[in-house]
């Protein structure tokens, strides 16, 4: 097992995940599972500010990856929404045995996995059950915008009293309110970080706080667009989405998404942004301790 925390070493894992996604290119759906991994390495490679680090089977040839955050960095067992990894494998087997590594995962808090593979849920099972850990499995619809000029112009006339801008860490509680996963201390501490640390985009109003808006997470996807119920149907969501998407690509991230499939709007927005709507499901494993179960998490 290798760890890369380092920017020269993390440079170097850039350029080696930029090569296999040219060698994955040639089967487009196949280079798409690397998507989750790319955004996190990216954002370690630029500033780290959710202070992230790599691990392989292998180094260079290695057959599975995860990032995790920095073990120095760990300050809450309890905080499922932090304590996130993004994992890309070759090897089924290689990603089971980095997996039950006690060195690459730290079995004894509340954790997050996410991907774009179908053995991600298969071996979280198998591993969970031998270290005495639940598991609960989400999936929804990965979305993706592979290119720029097939975005919309959104062009939108809005009242004089708004403004398109970015949210503030002030937003915070008011998108951990109305947040699907949120509406508790843990969720508003966790969107005030991203807040603070990668792109986002809101419709404002006159009284300093957002109608619409959407923000990115560690793993550069787009999360939370939210239009609150007294102003839907005026176009922000389309706006605001827009507009994150183009900024992200803008800065080299790919802009990439995740919806469930009973969200009919959001697909409706989706589709008339020209959105591609990928065949591998996105999986969000949360990972949670026996002991803590019967624990509050809030």
């Amino acid at each position: 097992m290798c760890a890369f925390g380092s920017m020269p070493l993390v440079q170097s894992l850039v350029c080696k995940t930029g090569a296999t996604l040219a060698c994955l290119k040639l089967s487009f759906f196949s280079w798409l599972f690397v998507l989750q991994v790319y955004g996190a390495v990216m954002n370690i490679n630029r500033g780290n500010p959710f202070r992230k680090e790599v691990v392989v089977d292998s180094w260079p040839d290695f057959k599975a990856l995860i990032t995790r955050p920095q073990k120095e960095n760990e300050v809450d067992d309890l905080d499922h929404y932090t304590n996130a990894h993004a994992v890309f494998y070759k090897e089924l087997q290689a990603y089971q045995e980095l997996l039950e590594n006690t060195n690459a995962i730290n079995w004894g808090q509340i954790f997050q996995i996410q991907g774009l593979q179908d053995g991600i849920c298969e071996i979280s099972r198998t591993v969970a059950l031998s270290k005495q850990v639940d598991v609960k499995i989400s999936s929804f619809q990965m979305v993706f915008h592979s290119d720029p000029n097939t975005l919309p112009d959104v062009r939108l006339q809005m009242d004089p009293k708004l403004t398109l801008a970015y949210l503030d860490i002030s937003h915070a509680s008011l998108l951990s309110k109305t947040w699907s996963r949120g509406g508790n201390p843990r969720s508003q501490k966790y969107l005030a970080n991203l807040i603070c640390c990668f792109p986002s985009v809101c419709v404002l109003g006159d009284n300093g706080y957002p109608l619409s808006w959407s923000l990115t997470d560690q793993f550069a996807t787009m999360i939370h667009g939210y239009t609150l119920p007294e102003h839907r149907r005026k176009g922000y969501s389309r706006l605001v989405a827009t507009t994150l998407a183009k900024k992200l690509h803008s800065r080299g991230f790919p802009a990439q998404g995740n919806v469930l499939e009973t969200n009919i709007p959001s697909i409706t927005l989706l589709k008339s942004m020209n959105a591609q709507f990928l065949p591998c499901p996105f999986f969000r494993v949360i990972h949670t301790p026996f002991h803590f179960l019967a624990k509050s998490h809030f």
